[in-house]
This record gives C-alpha cells, sequence and structure tokens, in this order.
C-alpha cells in the first residue's frame, strides 16, 4: 500500500520549511509567489490532498458547508437539501447536517458548533422563533431559507401563490364549498400567510371560508377533518401534504370520494396513496439548489445581498 505523504513529505520535497506549505495551503498572501509555484508544483505532482480538518485547525478552509434542518424527518426539506448538496458537491465542499427540532437556542448551539469547525459557510431553514440575528452575524457565510431577513441572502417560498394555485384549479372546476387545514397561525409561514391566501382567495371568488389550523401533522389534520367538511363540501386546501395525508385518511374512512383534496411538496406517496388528491410543488428541490449557488458566490467573493422566491407550480 502507498504510504500517504504528509505535510512535512512535501516541506522537504519542496525543499522549504513546514510552516510555508501550510501557508500555501491557506492561500497567505506573505508567501512568495516563486515559493507558492514551487510548492504548488510538487503538490500537483505528488497528488497530495490537504486534510480538510487540519486545514481547519491551521486556520484555513474546511470546505465544508454546514446546513441546519428544522426537521430531519421532513419531506419538504430533504428535498431542499438535495439540491444543496448537487451544489456543494460539485463546488468541492462537504457537508455537516444538523437538526435545530424548531429551537431558537439548539440553532445557536449548532451555528456556535460550526464556527468552532470552522465551517466555510452556513444554510439555515428557518421558523418563526428563530433567532435571526445569530445566523445575520454570519454576513456573506450565510444564506437562509423560509424567512425574511434584510442583512444577508435568503431564499422564500412564494406562501399566497401556493395556495392561489390550488384554490384556482378548484375554482376552475366549478367548486364553490373549499375548506381549508392549515397550521397554527403563530407561525409566520406555512401557517399564517397561507391561511391569509386562503381567506383572500375565498373573498375575490365569494366563497364562504370554512378552515381549521393545528399542528404540522397528519394526526392533527385528521382529527380536525370532521370540523371542515359538511354535506356540501367539495375541496380541502391543505397547508402541506402532510395535512393533506391526514384528511385524505379521514375522507376515505368516512367514505367521502366525492371530496378532492390538495397539498404542498409534491410528495409522490399521496397521490400514490390517495388518488383524489394532488399536491402544489413550491420548488423545494430549487430553492436549496439556489441557496447552495448564493452561499458558494458568496464565499467567492460576491457579497451582494441576495433575496429570492421560489416560484411554484401545479
Amino acid at each position: 500500500m502507498t504510504q500517504k505523504l504528509t505535510i512535512l513529505d512535501i516541506a522537504k520535497l519542496a525543499g522549504v520549511g513546514k510552516s510555508t506549505v501550510s501557508r500555501v495551503l491557506t492561500n497567505d498572501p506573505k508567501v512568495k509567489p516563486e515559493t507558492r509555484e514551487k510548492v504548488e508544483q510538487v503538490i500537483r505532482d505528488s497528488g497530495y490532498v490537504p486534510s480538510k480538518s487540519a486545514q481547519a485547525m491551521r486556520g484555513g478552509s474546511a470546505k465544508v458547508v454546514g446546513i441546519i434542518l428544522s426537521r430531519l424527518d421532513s419531506p419538504s426539506e430533504n428535498k431542499a437539501v438535495s439540491g444543496i448538496l448537487e451544489v456543494i458537491y460539485q463546488a468541492g465542499y462537504d457537508a455537516v447536517i444538523m437538526e435545530s427540532q424548531f429551537s431558537a437556542e439548539k440553532t445557536n448551539e449548532h451555528l456556535a458548533v460550526l464556527q468552532k469547525r470552522n465551517v466555510d459557510g452556513v444554510i439555515v431553514f428557518g421558523f418563526s422563533d428563530c433567532d435571526l440575528s445569530a445566523i445575520e452575524a454570519l454576513k456573506h457565510k450565510a444564506v437562509v431559507i423560509a424567512v425574511d431577513t434584510d442583512r444577508i441572502s435568503s431564499v422564500g417560498y412564494d406562501n399566497h401563490g401556493i395556495i392561489e394555485l390550488a384554490m384556482n384549479h378548484f375554482i376552475q372546476q366549478g367548486k364553490q364549498h373549499i375548506s381549508y387545514m392549515g397550521v397554527d397561525p403563530s407561525d409566520k409561514t406555512t401557517g399564517l400567510m397561507r391561511l391569509n391566501a386562503y381567506k383572500a382567495c375565498c373573498k375575490e371568488a365569494d366563497i364562504v371560508p370554512c378552515f381549521q389550523t393545528g399542528q404540522l401533522s397528519h394526526e392533527s389534520a385528521y382529527q380536525l377533518t370532521d370540523d371542515v367538511i359538511g354535506p356540501e363540501t367539495q375541496a380541502i386546501v391543505c397547508a402541506s401534504d402532510t395535512l393533506a395525508m391526514g384528511v385524505a385518511k379521514r375522507l376515505q374512512e368516512l367514505g367521502r370520494s366525492d371530496i378532492q383534496v390538495s397539498g404542498v411538496g409534491a410528495t409522490d406517496l399521496l397521490s400514490f396513496i390517495f388518488p383524489n388528491t394532488f399536491s402544489i410543488d413550491p420548488g423545494y428541490f430549487k430553492a436549496g439548489y439556489a441557496s447552495a449557488n448564493l452561499l458558494i458566490k458568496q464565499l467567492s467573493g460576491q457579497q451582494t445581498i441576495t433575496h429570492l422566491t421560489q416560484e411554484a407550480s401545479l
């Protein structure tokens, strides 16, 4: 087995000190151009690959991006992470994935750990009570998803457009008795914004609103379904695919195949299990892809704050 070269081996081959090789690896501007070229030539010829953890300890780039999700079991966030990983892997970065569990304290603890590990940048999935100041302190080294901030780059979802697409789809089919299953309005995006979008669509189409809000779980939606249906109910718009599954399950038990259900998330499993459903695609994968591209550009020197809103599709 070929012995793996160390930084000391590279120093000996280049005829320089170990500290000089370290400065070359961390892009220290004080290294003379001719010395840098000599060391880099030895590195290229030898195929030496520096340890990312060792680089980080020396204060250089670890080539690592931290990703803090709200929930590891979230289908929507996992789709976004797939988009993130596609970009950062292509750019030569590795990922460290952590879970906030919707806790501002835990998010801040994760951020502190990632900074100690000297990661190059961080992408954070925000939530209503998220401590944005801790993320904003990272400036160009951070991008946040799903919450608004003017101080760092962000990627958001068109929460109004998501619900509007589902409502218009039902209205175009001639449905006028459309209920809504949502998330507690204390959640400003999936909860409040999507509920307000439903109310606005009802007002515009002269539809009497009928809605319930609860937890972001299929169990909560299942338990609340009876409160949003009546003899004339034709459709139920849900704020997420998770809620739609709970609603569809309850309707199945009640034998209400006359009621169509819409969700949000483009989860293939929803329509596979419950044929009388469809889902709006908020662009989770594209949002993750866009957020990673923003971060990579910022880490490359472009420090302009950018805000993107991902367009939804049916």
